[in-house]
């Protein structure tokens, strides 16, 4: 049995509680808020045994095996490395930090303290995304030449909103643009170009962005992120010889369409719709455990910094600070 212990109490934190009850080997056993009135109405609308009313109380507790930081943005360093310097292993969302300076540091901490700890990048542990990335290595659609990906929300976002606070690391960019980027980087690798443009919300943080993504063999990707407009959040890879659509959302799709030269469209259904998506990265969690591992395959550190390096070097070219 593995033991979570839940840093937040958030709405993310909820939708990740509920997946956790579809996991036979896993208990929530602990919550911690830097309120302790939010701690304890969240252990008692989950049935947790134990509500702390600071992060470094839930950290300290033995019996939690691995903490999820489901804090905003901001907050994901400084939660992280409470729990890090505690010994705790940790699932901390995304995106991991700001930047990739504060990302580094939480890696060489984990890597010191030899303790496991791995960005919520759930994309990467869905099955769906897991085959896709199968078929593509064993050929399926021959060479990549093309990744297409959008996720904009409609809005509109107040003023006020997390959304649009810089200090919170509001816009578009760390919230939705870091999955078609993510999946850019996962079927095509590090890009070799990277051309920006953005328009910006009053508070400075980017409200509609496009990215285009080059690389030496002739691939490229197109990706688009917003908080203006509903997009389909769809994404489509391209080959030489075949196609993979995934449907809205292809963050977490239960199925993709495949169509290999000029055949007839198929679609693949990987796994039956259940909870909210997070189980997955969850049971991977579970597994990297068990086998005394510091990180995961699926989501390794590399990854996770040369994805932060990437945006922030989109931040850069669309002038977006956090500070």
């Amino acid at each position: 049995m593995t033991r979570w212990g839940i840093l937040a109490t958030g709405a993310i934190a909820a939708s990740f509680v509920e997946d956790l009850r579809l996991l036979p080997d896993a208990e929530v056993v602990a919550v911690g808020s830097r309120s302790a009135d939010s701690a304890r109405t969240f252990a008692d609308r989950f049935d947790i045994p134990r509500a702390y009313g600071s992060w470094a109380d839930l950290a300290a507790d033995d019996e939690v095996d691995v903490v999820y930081v489901a804090t905003p943005h901001s907050a994901h360093h400084a939660a992280t490395m409470t729990c890090l310097d505690a010994g705790r292993a940790v699932l901390c969302e995304k995106p991991f930090t700001l930047d990739l300076a504060s990302s580094t540091e939480l890696v060489q901490t984990a890597r010191a303290r030899d303790v496991f700890l791995m960005e919520a990048m759930w994309m990467r542990c869905n099955p769906t995304v897991r085959r896709v990335t199968e078929l593509i290595a064993d050929g399926a659609i021959g060479e990549v030449v093309s990744v297409h990906a959008d996720f904009g929300l409609a809005g509109p976002f107040a003023a006020e909103s997390r959304m649009r606070n810089p200090a919170l690391g509001g816009g578009a960019l760390l919230d939705l643009g870091i999955y078609p980027v993510s999946l850019a980087h996962l079927i095509l690798g590090r890009p070799d170009a990277v051309h920006a443009w953005a328009s910006l919300t009053p508070e400075g943080v980017d409200q509609n962005t496009g990215v285009l993504l080059g690389y030496d063999s002739g691939a490229v990707a197109a990706l688009t992120c917003g908080i203006v407009g509903a997009t389909p959040v769809t994404a489509t890879i391209t080959g030489s010889t075949g196609r993979i659509a995934l449907p809205d959302p292809f963050i977490c799709p239960d199925e993709f369409t495949i169509r290999r030269g000029t055949g007839d469209p198929e679609v693949v259904r990987v796994v039956e719709p259940a909870g909210n998506g997070y189980q997955y990265e969850a049971a991977e969690v579970h597994r990297c455990l068990a086998a005394g591992l510091r990180e995961s395959p699926l989501v390794p550190h590399a990854v996770t910094l040369e994805v932060m390096e990437l945006l922030d070097t989109i931040r850069g070219q669309i002038g977006v600070s956090y500070t």
